[in-house]
């Protein structure tokens, strides 16, 4: 049983890739995740909720260091770099990149769900622990922090990259079974063709083992008419009996093998009449008797006096044709044309479109019957084509040269795949094919800069939204100077009690003037804030007093009550 690896390797023989962008994109990509890092330190330091900005810079650098390691150590290095991001929020965006590396590059479902859920519980457990010391003070603020951090440095560069490798892994599997069906179609047309060419060499060697026993029996004749007339001649009829025997012989052994192969036998036998007039009728009549509407236009004479292959082209033309008609289109209108002239016969078999198209794709054959009849006639020196019609249908058709060359044709190069109702012209790339769309490689570097760009542009948002999410989090954490001021303390100097709110008032001052009690002793000076001045019941007022010796620190603080002057009011005046 072989085992999936757990990391998918890159894809190397890359037509985009060369010694030089290989060896250059991990320092790229080393930068920019130490640039989006640098710019997440500085956003968070300009809004100052950055603690101890030199241990966190110092974080990420070992960050950035550590990032290279990535495809070699993924989970170490994914480990550690959360456990960083915990400590350093800065490191996120390093983070983030490793994270979507390694979920892109982890195949097993399993182990890509275990390493980043590890690492999420590392960034949020270590921002919670280190929060009182480096972080934004309470733990539950460092949980918050944490989870800002897991969901931009782990979730979703994880999420993604696990969608863009499942992508990739995709469609390197089509590729690779377009692959696989491609070669298949090749070797499938190469079988057509080697049993059209053994079919011909079996009828070839029937063909010319009969005249060779002709040929034996005559000079068998010959010989014993020469006998008793000239005994000189007789040794030279023998010689040709004697010769004609032994080439019989080298052809049965030389082709003998491939009659089986190709050779037709019962009711559909090649012989003498094969491909003449009355061959081609009795093919349309057999057409007609099984249910097929076909209709046979013959123009020019008989092919009676025409070689023998050339008449057995155009009778497996036909014979063909109507085969795959009978298969594929029972209930459509086929024509058949001959039109023989003195150079060449031409041979169409046209049907229209079926009324019902097939159930299935195995319905529409393999299209090797086709490829053969390729076969036979290029051999000849002719044309060949196949195709779906202009208005639906199929259509095939051929030109076969009168007079054949003597000399084989030379073997043709591997053929294109027969082409069925809807496929398109035979000849034509298909518009899905491999590079059928241009240059392989110019459309990879456009396809891997594109990547790229995705990338980065991903995460400069990500960095961007750690940051937000960091700058939530310090703005709603508790600082040391926040809550109630404290209260103003004997001890205390003055600026401190000023800045407890405790400030001077002149009318204050001048209600206590005449009815304050004695200063303390080693008094300077004394406050009077207009908070400590109370009315406590109808004509009394109670005041505050503070007092401070010579060093301005307080001294003693007293409450006392003056009587509370009121004006009339308008009304009661008299």
């Amino acid at each position: 049983m072989v085992r999936t690896p757990p990391f998918a390797g890159p894809v190397r023989g890359h037509p985009s890739r060369g010694p030089g962008s290989a060896a250059l994109r991990p320092a790229v990509e080393t930068a920019g995740a130490g640039l989006a890092g640098l710019g997440v330190w500085a956003a968070v330091g300009y809004l100052d909720f950055l603690p101890h900005p030199y241990a966190q810079l110092a974080a990420l650098l070992v960050g950035v260091g550590l990032f290279p390691w990535r495809r070699r150590l993924p989970a170490a290095v994914l480990f550690v770099l959360a456990a960083l991001t915990g400590l350093a929020p800065c490191v996120g965006p390093v983070t983030a990149a490793t994270a979507y590396t390694v979920a892109r590059r982890t195949v097993a479902a399993r182990r890509r769900a275990r390493l980043l859920g590890g690492a999420a519980l590392l960034v949020a457990g270590c921002a919670t622990v280190s929060a009182p010391l480096l972080g934004p003070g309470a733990m539950p603020y460092g949980f918050a922090l944490g989870l800002v951090l897991t969901a931009t440095a782990v979730v979703v560069p994880g999420l993604v990259g696990t969608s863009y490798g499942q992508q990739r892994r995709l469609v390197r599997a089509l590729r690779e079974r377009g692959d696989a069906a491609e070669r298949a179609r090749r070797f499938a047309d190469s079988e057509a063709r080697i049993h059209e060419r053994s079919r011909i060499a079996a009828e070839m060697h029937d063909l010319v083992g009969h005249r060779l026993s002709l040929v034996s029996l005559h000079a068998g004749g010959l010989e014993l008419a020469l006998a008793r007339a000239d005994p000189e001649l007789r040794e030279e009829a023998v010689l040709v009996r004697r010769t004609t025997r032994d080439a019989m012989r080298e052809l049965r052994q030389a082709l003998g093998v491939l009659g089986p192969l190709g050779r037709d036998t019962g009711s559909a036998a090649l012989t003498d009449a094969t491909g003449t007039r009355a061959d081609v009728e009795t093919l349309v009549a057999e057409s007609r008797d099984g249910g097929i509407a076909v209709r046979l236009d013959w123009t020019g004479p008989d092919l009676d006096a025409r070689p023998a292959r050339v008449r057995r082209a155009v009778h497996r033309l036909v014979r063909e044709s109507l085969t795959n008609v009978h298969r594929y289109a029972p209930d459509a209108h086929v024509t058949v044309t001959v039109a023989h002239h003195d150079e060449a016969v031409r041979v169409e078999v046209r049907n229209g479109a079926p009324a019902a198209p097939p159930l299935s794709a195995g319905d529409l054959g393999t299209g090797r019957g086709l490829t053969g009849l390729r076969e036979r006639v290029e051999l000849l020196g002719g044309t060949f084509d196949a195709g779906p019609g202009p208005a639906g249908g199929f259509r095939v058709e051929a030109c076969v040269p009168t007079e054949p060359d003597d000399d084989p044709a030379p073997a043709p190069g591997p053929a294109p795949a027969a082409r069925r109702p809807g496929s398109g012209r035979a000849g034509e790339p298909s518009p899905d094919a491999p590079g059928a769309d241009g240059d392989t490689g110019a459309l990879g570097a456009e396809r891997l800069t594109a990547q790229a760009l995705t990338l980065a542009l991903g995460l400069g948002v990500l960095s961007v939204l750690m940051t937000l999410g960091i700058a939530f989090v310090y703005a709603n954490a508790p600082h040391q100077d926040a809550g109630p001021r404290p209260l103003p303390r004997v001890g205390m100097t003055y600026d401190e009690v000023s800045a407890a709110g405790v400030l001077d008032n002149a009318a204050v001052r001048a209600a206590a003037t005449g009815h304050e009690p004695p200063r303390p002793a080693g008094t300077a000076g004394c406050v009077y804030p207009f908070a400590g001045a109370t009315e406590s019941r109808p004509g009394s007022l109670t005041i505050a007093r503070y007092c401070f010796d010579a060093a301005r620190r307080l001294i003693a603080i007293d409450r006392f009550t003056v009587p509370a002057v009121r004006d009339a009011t308008p009304w009661e005046t008299p």
